[in-house]
């Protein structure tokens, strides 16, 4: 039952989230919250912040493989009672925060326009968005831009530019699965399924 809380919560809050950014900023307008918390709406094609990686239809099914195997692998979890209930929370928030993003993949092509700035998007009638099904792109809007500063006009390659801290752009389920993995590596790794063969070694 807490697996199942922590990922709907991630989950709803990532789609509405989602869904009122994109039908309310036009693509790359940005609404400043603190000098160093703005919302900033962008689409990625590709994986967490943004990152690029194969076809978009086989980059949507592999995601789709990974959490069906992860939550199968949580739901044995859940029939031990020996199991640690962090754990099983912390999978539960990576594969929430995968499935949020594999919502965008699969349907946001087929129920959302996807207008040139500065209008914003609508919903449409299914079928009639701006992709097909499995080439919706991940919307993001959180940008932590922490500090930044530019280089010494004397350092190599860099001399003069400016450079951001944290400059990527993400969602809701993109900070789920990464804050999900830090703690499975803090916390969690001797649950692992290979921390335990190699003990057995």
């Amino acid at each position: 039952m807490a697996a199942i809380i922590a990922a709907a919560v991630i989950i709803i809050a990532d789609q509405i989230l989602k869904i009122w950014v994109k039908t309310h900023f036009y693509l790359g307008e940005g609404y400043e919250i603190l000098p160093f918390f703005e919302l900033r709406f962008v689409q990625n094609n590709g994986m967490a912040f943004g990152m690029e990686f194969g076809s978009k239809l086989l980059l949507s099914l592999f995601r789709i493989v990974v959490v069906g195997l992860l939550i199968w692998y949580i739901s044995r979890l859940c029939r031990r009672a020996d199991t640690s209930r962090g754990y099983i929370i912390t999978l539960s928030a990576i594969a929430a925060g995968a499935f949020g993003n594999i919502i965008d993949c699969v349907f946001y092509g087929c129920i959302f326009s996807d207008p040139f700035p500065p209008m914003v998007a609508t919903m449409v009638p299914w079928g009639e968005g701006y992709g097909t099904l499995l080439h919706g792109l991940v919307v993001d809007m959180i940008h932590l831009p922490l500090f930044s500063f530019n280089w010494p006009d004397w350092m190599p390659w860099v001399g003069g530019e400016q450079f951001s801290f944290f400059d990527p752009v993400f969602n809701l389920a993109d900070a789920a699965i990464s804050v999900g993995i830090v703690t499975l590596i803090l916390f969690y790794s001797k649950h692992l399924p290979f921390q335990k063969e190699d003990k057995n070694a």
